[in-house]
């Protein structure tokens, strides 16, 4: 496949710009904010870069889209994606950010980090015991490149594992993978789940009370997407001791806006979408590189499965 005109549509454009000249690629190139864009130039690209977009678009007038991020789902969740068209995304240092991550709050609960620092604020001297590593157990659903390095990560220090997939497919890493409808069993054994799924219709809300009676007491990690979130249900779990903390990286809504019942609540941390923050030169490695995959008609280990919807 020959491109020659490529679109990128990103709030990093100058920095982006400025990467891409050091490739010297022949190609012509527009760099625009959303806001700037109209359909003369979907129509003028070959190509559409972009992280994620506001509004839909006919990206039936392009040959290829690539997603600056992991995620694809501001791209085809619940709409209609001529098949015509390739998809990709980016896969840079996702799953070790992801893993140090989800690592750093478990550290964080098992050593007691938030009951020293109340004992230091009232100088109790109360010694606590932590707990270890090689002591829990950990569900990890999503076991693509991220859930696997995550498994690496916490198998490495004794965790044990296991997997939740759309398969079932057994993988390294994990003391066991199953699917959905078959995991629900092993749910009352669990310590903390992590959430690393992408948005999918079978996604959309898979965290609800149907899972949370299943548990007791857990910590529960979001790094997939907010919409596997039902809030309330979730809500209603830290009430009722289901869920004993929630740490949540990314939500239906980005910003968060300030009225969420989220911010106040005393046992649910919020970061701002970090967990696997994409650097312009990381994005820009892997879109250059999937570009001359694609030319050369090399096999594209990125490339998104729109039926599936990663």
């Amino acid at each position: 496949m020959k491109i020659n005109n490529i679109l990128f549509v990103s709030p990093l454009n100058q920095e982006i710009q400025n990467l891409i000249e050091n490739y010297e690629l022949e190609k012509k190139f527009r760099y625009l904010t959303e806001d700037e864009l109209r359909d003369e130039d979907l129509e003028w690209a070959d190509a559409f870069v972009s992280f994620k977009t506001r509004s839909s678009y006919d990206y039936s007038k392009v040959k290829w889209v690539h997603s600056l991020g992991a995620g694809v789902d501001s791209f085809i969740f619940k709409k209609d994606w001529n098949e015509d068209v390739i998809l990709t995304r980016t896969i840079c240092s996702f799953g070790q950010r992801i893993s140090e991550y989800c690592l750093s709050y478990l550290l964080k609960d098992l050593q007691f980090h938030d009951q020293f620092l109340y004992l230091k604020s009232t100088k109790n001297w109360e010694p606590l015991t932590p707990n270890m590593l090689n002591e829990v157990k950990v569900m990890i659903y999503g076991t693509g490149e991220i859930g696997q390095k995550i498994a690496q990560v916490l198998s490495f220090f004794g965790v044990e594992v296991y997997g939740v997939s759309r398969s079932g497919k057994q993988k390294e890493f994990f003391k066991e993978v199953c699917t959905v409808d078959a995991h629900f069993s092993l749910l009352n054994q669990m310590n903390y789940l992590i959430n690393t799924l992408p948005l999918t219709e079978e996604t959309e809300y898979l965290f609800n009370k149907d899972i949370y009676k299943h548990v007791s007491n857990i910590g529960f990690v979001n790094v997939g997407r907010g919409e596997s979130i039902r809030e309330s249900d979730l809500l209603q779990a830290l009430e009722f001791g289901q869920v004993r903390f929630a740490v949540l990286d990314v939500f239906g809504e980005e910003p968060l806006p300030q009225g969420n019942v989220l911010w106040e609540h005393p046992n649910v941390v919020i970061t701002p979408h970090i967990s696997a923050v994409t650097t312009s030169s990381e994005a820009v490695e892997c879109f250059v590189g999937t570009l001359e995959n694609l030319e050369k008609d090399n096999p594209l280990h990125n490339r998104v499965d729109v039926k599936k919807g990663f």
